[in-house]
């Protein structure tokens, strides 16, 4: 029997990272957080993947911190839910999906609160099962945010609507996430695997080192002005225009085929 907090499988060019404690409704105890870190992390760095789907089991896709977990460390006197677990879990959780050189899809099935929805945040694309939704929930156990809800969230809603949720959270439904901004798709819940597996099927025959390269160069712009992030796309311009990948393209529309990427 699996006993462990996050299975990792790879097949075909797919990385799924699945939350598996659906009884806790995946909520991230320690274990969990290592866990989930260590996963995406080996994701990042294996060559032969080239999208990676981060989803849940059961009826929720992260609920965020254990708090059963969290009571009892500080009632033990041990620093489990706050500053030691940001710095040492939850931060590289947000920067490895962020920083992750290929696409990250989060499968959303369920609920997502918390660092969960931040992990969502966080990711590329965002397909919902219609009966799911968001809840940032932090403040309403008295939290800061974490994973890096602070800079995705503003970003994907606008800063005004990012407060509103942030300071006053309420569960956001799946059709009400796709109006705002925080839904790349929803789906009706008997077509979500499928709906998944299409897109992450798309993204792992893609270009994957140029896809790599548009999500360094959109953070990269993020925080930079005009002259410098022009800069660095041309940097990042020559680097894909000497890849196979281009080279492969090229010849395809001469030839008025279709491409076939490797990703390199």
């Amino acid at each position: 029997m699996n006993t462990s907090p996050v299975t990792y499988d790879v097949a075909d060019g797919i990385a799924t990272v699945a939350l598996a404690r659906p009884d806790g409704m995946n909520s991230l105890t320690l274990a969990t957080k290592v866990a989930l870190r260590d996963a995406l992390h080996e994701a990042a760095a294996d060559s032969a993947v080239r999208v990676v789907v981060v989803t849940g089991s059961g009826r929720a896709f992260c609920v965020g911190q254990d708090l059963q977990e969290h009571v009892s460390g500080l009632t033990g006197g041990e620093d489990l839910g706050s500053s030691s677990t940001v710095v040492e879990h939850y931060n590289p959780i947000a920067t490895a999906i962020a920083t992750m050189p290929k696409p990250v899809v989060a499968a959303v099935n369920g609920i997502a609160a918390g660092a969960g929805a931040s992990i969502a945040f966080a990711s590329d694309f965002r397909v919902l099962k219609r009966s799911a939704g968001f809840n940032t929930a932090f403040a309403g156990i008295a939290f800061s945010c974490d994973t890096g809800a602070s800079w995705t969230l503003p970003r994907l809603v606008g800063q005004g609507r990012a407060m509103d949720l942030l300071l006053r959270p309420r569960t956001i439904s799946a059709d009400e996430a796709l109006s705002i901004g925080l839904a790349t798709s929803v789906v009706d819940d008997d077509a979500f695997e499928a709906a998944v597996a299409a897109l992450a099927g798309e993204l792992a025959q893609g270009p994957t080192l140029a896809y790599g390269a548009i999500k360094r160069a959109v953070a990269f712009s993020a925080t930079h002005d005009l002259p410098s992030s022009l800069e660095h796309e041309g940097q990042k311009m020559a680097m894909t225009g000497a890849s196979t990948d281009h080279a492969v393209a090229v010849e395809a529309f001469l030839a008025k085929q279709k491409p076939v990427f490797t990703g390199r």
